[in-house]
C-alpha cells in the first residue's frame, strides 16, 4: 500500500483533500524542521518555505535536518533537501528570503489552503497575520519559550486573530540576526558575549568533534571553504602570544568576516550594508585616548574609545588566560568565563559590540548600559518545539475539515496540573486594528496617480467620507485635515507601492466608519479612466461600542508582559474550580507565548536574556 498507507487510514476521505493542499510554512527554525517533517509524513501535497536565516553551529542539536556540513547555508534549502527523502511523493518549494519581501504579495498567500507560522519575531508575526487575513486564508500560529509552547488557528471573521489581544511591544530579539545582520544594539552585545569571547578565551566551537565528509564529493569545496573559515578564529587564538593579537583579532571579525558579509549581495537587498573598520586608520586617531576611558561608564564610547578599550582588556584578558594556563599540565586547558562584574570580560564585551554596532550602523550603548542587559543564557527545549509542530497539525486537520467550532487554543506549560491545556477561541475584538477593519483592494496607475486622487476620486465622492478622516501606511500619516501637502504628490513618490497597505480612519466624532484596510494593485488605467479606483462596491460599517469582551486597558499579567500580550487569556486555578468540581484536570493556561527563536532582553523577574532556537 506504500508510505501513505497508515496516513490514509487514519484520516479517511480528508487524506484526499491534504494530498491536494497547497501549504506555506514561515519558518525552518525549531518549531520549523519538526513541523516540516510532520507535514512531509502527513503528504500534504505542496509544502512552501520560506526562511531569511542559515544554519549555525548551534542549530545543530536540536534542528534535526541540519548537519555540520550544512553550516552556513540556508535553513530553508536544507530543510527543502532533507525534508524529500521522508516523503518523495511530495512537492518543496524554498525560499531563502524576508517573508516581507514584495515578491511574497496577496496573491502568493492567495494560493495556499494553510498557512503555518514558526517565526521568530513579533514584527514578522503581525505581517503574515495581516497577510493571511487580507488573503482570507487559515492561519494556525506557534510559538514556545522552553517549556512552554502555544498554538492558535485565526481564521477571518471566525476567530481572533494574532493581534486581537493588545501587545507591549516587548523587548525581546530573533537570535537568527545576531551572527550575520544585527539591527539593534541587543545582538551586539549577544554576539560579543556569547561568539566571540568563548571563541577567543573559553570553548571554542571548532573543538566541536566534526563528521566525517568523505562521501560529500559533491559539496567537497563547499565544505572545505567552510573548514578553512572554522579554522581562522582558532588559529588566531593559538597565535595569543604574538603581538600581533590585537591586530589579527580585530581584522578577522571587524574586516574580513564583514566584508564576506558584504560579498553576500542578496542579504543587502533591502538593508544598509555593513562598513569594514580599517586598524591602522582607527588606532592612529586613538593615539591620544588613555585607556582609563573604560571608566567612563555611563557615557557611550566614540570608535576611537571603544577601540582602546578592546584593545587594552584584550591584553589584560590574554594575560589572565596565559597565566592561567602555565600554573601546572592539568591547566594547559583553562578557559575564562564570562562574568558581568569582572571589569576585564565586561570591557571585552562593552567594546567590541560597541564596535560591531559601529559597522552595522547601530545606536551604541554605554558599559553600565551593556552590564545590565547581559545576564543567563538559556537553551531552547526541543521536545517542546516537536509537541508544539505536532499540535499545529492535529489543528490543521480541523481546519480542512471546516470543524473550526471543534478547533482549540492549545497550550504546554511545565507547572500545569495538566501538560497540555486547551481553551476555546474566542470571536475577533471588534475594536482589533487589524482584523476589525473593513478590507478592499485599492487598483493604482503608478504613473498618473495622486494622493489628492485617492483623497477626493474614492474617498470623498465614491465611499462617502466626510473631511475628518487620514490616510495612513507603515511609514506614517500621509493625509488628515491638517496636513494636506501631499496631495499634489504622486503615489508613487509617497512610498505607496504595490501590494503595501493603506489604513483610511474615520476620525468623525459621532457614529464613526471601522477603519479600512486598501491593499494596493498597481496597473496601468486606460487614459479615459481614473487613476485610482476601488474595484468592487463596498459598504463600510460603522464601529460598535466598546465591549468588555476584549477589554482595551486592562494592567497586563507579569507573563503576558514578558510574552507579548496586554490583554488577559490566562485562567487561574480558582476560576477553573469554580466550572470544574475537579481541579486536575485543567491547569493554568497562558497565551501567546514568546516566539521560537528569539532572546529575551528584559525579563521583570530576573534579568536573564533567553536564547531561544533559531
Amino acid at each position: 500500500m506504500g508510505r501513505d498507507r497508515y496516513p490514509r487510514q487514519s484520516l479517511g476521505a480528508l487524506y484526499g483533500r491534504i494530498k491536494q493542499s497547497r501549504i506555506l510554512m514561515v519558518g525552518a527554525g525549531g518549531i520549523g524542521c519538526e513541523l516540516l517533517k510532520n507535514l512531509v509524513l502527513t503528504g500534504f501535497g505542496e509544502i512552501h518555505i520560506v526562511d531569511l536565516d542559515t544554519i549555525d553551529l548551534s542549530n545543530l542539536n536540536r534542528q534535526f535536518l541540519f548537519r555540520h556540513e550544512h553550516i552556513k547555508k540556508s535553513k530553508a534549502v536544507v530543510a527543502k533537501e532533507s525534508a524529500a527523502a521522508f516523503n518523495p511523493h511530495i512537492k518543496l518549494e524554498a525560499h531563502h528570503a524576508n517573508i516581507k519581501d514584495p515578491q511574497f504579495n496577496l496573491e502568493f498567500f492567495q494560493r495556499f489552503n494553510i498557512v503555518f507560522n514558526a517565526l521568530d519575531n513579533l514584527d514578522a508575526r503581525r505581517h503574515v497575520n495581516k497577510m493571511c487575513l487580507a488573503a482570507s486564508v487559515p492561519l494556525i500560529e506557534s510559538g514556545t519559550t522552553g517549556f512552554n509552547g502555544q498554538v492558535q488557528v485565526i481564521k477571518k471573521g471566525i476567530t481572533e486573530c494574532y493581534d486581537c489581544n493588545t501587545k507591549e511591544t516587548p523587548k525581546t530579539f530573533p537570535v537568527c540576526t545576531i551572527r550575520s545582520t544585527p539591527t539593534q544594539p541587543i545582538h551586539c552585545i549577544v554576539w560579543a558575549k556569547s561568539y566571540l569571547f568563548t571563541e577567543i578565551f573559553g570553548t571554542s566551537e571548532d573543538d566541536t568533534p566534526e563528521l566525517d565528509h568523505s562521501d560529500d564529493s559533491e559539496n567537497a569545496k563547499e565544505i572545505e571553504n567552510l573548514r578553512q573559515e572554522s579554522q581562522a578564529l582558532k588559529q588566531i587564538r593559538n597565535s595569543m602570544r604574538s603581538a600581533e593579537f590585537p591586530r589579527q583579532v580585530f581584522d578577522k571579525v571587524f574586516k574580513d568576516d564583514i566584508n564576506r558579509l558584504r560579498s553576500m549581495e542578496g542579504m543587502w537587498k533591502i538593508r544598509a550594508p555593513p562598513q569594514a573598520l580599517i586598524f591602522d586608520q582607527i588606532a592612529k586617531n586613538a593615539q591620544t585616548i588613555d585607556p582609563t576611558v573604560s571608566q567612563q561608564d555611563q557615557t557611550t564610547w566614540t570608535l576611537a574609545e571603544s577601540f582602546v578599550v578592546f584593545r587594552d582588556s584584550l591584553h589584560r584578558l590574554r594575560a589572565r588566560l596565559l597565566h592561567a594556563q602555565s600554573q601546572g599540565p592539568d591547566t594547559a586547558s583553562a578557559i575564562l568565563s564570562f562574568d558581568k562584574d569582572d571589569e576585564d570580560t565586561l570591557d571585552f564585551v562593552a567594546a567590541t559590540a560597541n564596535l560591531r554596532s559601529f559597522v552595522f550602523g547601530i545606536e551604541t550603548r554605554s558599559k553600565f548600559d551593556i552590564k545590565q542587559i547581559a545576564g543567563n543564557i538559556i537553551p531552547a527545549i526541543a521536545t517542546t518545539n516537536a509537541m508544539t509542530a505536532g499540535l499545529c497539525v492535529l489543528q490543521a486537520f480541523k481546519v480542512m475539515r471546516d470543524e473550526l467550532a471543534k478547533a482549540k487554543m492549545v497550550f504546554l506549560e511545565r507547572s500545569a496540573a495538566r501538560v497540555i491545556n486547551t481553551d476555546t477561541l474566542k470571536p475577533p475584538n471588534p475594536n482589533c486594528s487589524v482584523c476589525g477593519v473593513m478590507q478592499s483592494r485599492l487598483v493604482v496607475d503608478p504613473a498618473r496617480a495622486t494622493l489628492s486622487h485617492l483623497v477626493q476620486d474614492v474617498l470623498k465622492t465614491q465611499l462617502g467620507y466626510g473631511e475628518e478622516f487620514s490616510v495612513n501606511n507603515e511609514v506614517g500619516i500621509l493625509y488628515d485635515p491638517e496636513l494636506d501637502d501631499n496631495l499634489p504628490k504622486k503615489i508613487s513618490d509617497l512610498g505607496i507601492k504595490g501590494d503595501s497597505f493603506l489604513t483610511i480612519i474615520d476620525e468623525e466624532e459621532e457614529n464613526p466608519r471601522v477603519n479600512l484596510s486598501l491593499s494596493v494593485l498597481e496597473q496601468t488605467l486606460p487614459e479615459d479612466s481614473k487613476p485610482v479606483l476601488v474595484p468592487h462596491h463596498i459598504t463600510i460599517t460603522r464601529k460598535a461600542k466598546p465591549s468588555s469582551t476584549h477589554p482595551s486597558n486592562e494592567k497586563p499579567t507579569a507573563a503576558a508582559s514578558l510574552n507579548g500580550t496586554g490583554s488577559k487569556r490566562k485562567r487561574n486555578l480558582e476560576e477553573i474550580e469554580e466550572k470544574q468540581d475537579h481541579s486536575t484536570k485543567r491547569g493554568k493556561v497562558q497565551k501567546n507565548l514568546t516566539n521560537d527563536d528569539l532572546v529575551i532582553v528584559d525579563d521583570s523577574s530576573n534579568g536573564a536574556i533567553v536564547i531561544e532556537d533559531d
